[in-house]
This record gives C-alpha cells, structure tokens and sequence, in this order.
C-alpha cells in the first residue's frame, strides 16, 4: 500500500509536470538535517545530523502566491551517546537511530518581498528505512528494526530567499503530525513525534 500511494504520487507529479512545463519552475535542492524526536514520552539533547536532497516544482498562482510540489530524501532519527567504552560492540562515538523517508510536501509559498518567501504545508512521509547503527561514520554497524510508522503526516513551515539567477537559499522546520512509533510494537502507544530542521540550498531552473 505504501509503495502504491508513492508511485501515484511521483506519476501525479510527472504527468502535471509535462502538461505545465511553461508556466512551472523546476529544481533540485539538498541540505543539512538536524533531526529528533520530541513528545510526552521522549526527551533528548542529541539530534542526528544527516541530508535531505530531492526536486521540486514552483506553479505560480498569483504574482506573489504559488504551490510548490517536492519530492525529497530525508535522513532522520537521533543520536545517543554510548558512555559505557567495554561494552560489545565497537563503536563510533555515537549511536544514531535511523529512520530516513521520501517525503512529498505541497507547501505554499508567499512572497513577502521580491526573492523572500514563506513557506508553510502539508507533507506525506513514506519510511524507507529504519535501523540502528552502532557505526554511523562506517558501513558496518547495521541493525535492521521495525517499530516506526510506514507513513506520517506532517507539516512543513519556512523562509526562503530566492537570487535573481535561480539560486536559493532556504531554513525549514518539519515536524511529524502523525505518532512516530506502531501501535503494535513493544512501546506502545508512545507519545513520540519526528523534529527535524532542515538548512539547504538549491537552483530553480
């Protein structure tokens, strides 16, 4: 089902892009994450530090609103420290949880002055991987789990400055509507949601 929902997603996506190529922008973009869980039932200091890196689509609708249609990789999760040093594993200095998504938002973007916009929205995450990596600077390490969500609703909300060759630079937070953690697994129904803010930069075509 979650593969179903992805596919109709990206061929939405490209069908309206070829019907539209004259009146749409086209980019790429990529950038830094500084991920975390936040909620009731979890508090950490240690964000994970990973990349988001996708395409994206500007329609304009007036002279200063447009839809702005993305497809984007997110690498997300948290860090926790491992302080014990004879335990049996050989790590790095962390030990991050993982859980990365193709993340679809649909955001509109308000110009408030030529180049500055604001940007707030929906965004639907598919997980495409989860796993705890005692190793996170190597490619060993890797422990398969199963205990997030395979799709999260979320919202979207930033700033974004757009140059007059195309150019952008842009700051975003996300954070997860949906409950991170399945009903079924061994947490329950914990109170844990994806935080992540994100800094990147891209090209509109």
């Amino acid at each position: 089902m979650k593969k179903s929902i992805f596919v109709i997603a990206l061929v939405l996506f490209g069908a309206t892009t070829m019907s539209a190529q004259e009146a749409w922008n086209f980019g790429v973009k990529g950038g830094v994450n500084f991920a975390n869980f936040t909620g009731d039932d979890f508090s950490s200091d240690n964000s994970r530090t990973s990349f988001n890196v996708g395409v994206l689509a500007e329609i304009p609708i007036a002279d200063r609103f447009s839809i702005q249609p993305e497809v984007l990789y997110s690498g997300q999760g948290f860090d926790f420290y491992e302080r014990d040093q004879e335990n049996v594993f050989d790590t790095d200095d962390n030990v991050e949880y993982q859980v990365d998504y193709v993340s679809v938002p649909v955001l509109a973007k308000i110009y408030l002055v030529e180049g500055l916009s604001l940007q707030a929205g929906p965004s639907f995450n598919f997980k495409v991987n989860e796993e705890l990596d005692y190793q996170p600077l190597d490619d060993a390490g890797d422990i398969d789990t199963d205990i997030a969500r395979d799709f999260e609703f979320g919202g979207v909300a930033g700033l974004e400055y757009k140059f007059n060759n195309g150019f952008f630079i842009q700051g975003r937070y996300n954070y997860g509507f949906t409950k991170l953690i399945k009903d079924d697994s061994a947490f329950g129904d914990a109170d844990i949601h994806n935080s992540v803010i994100q800094a990147g930069v891209g090209f509109m075509f």
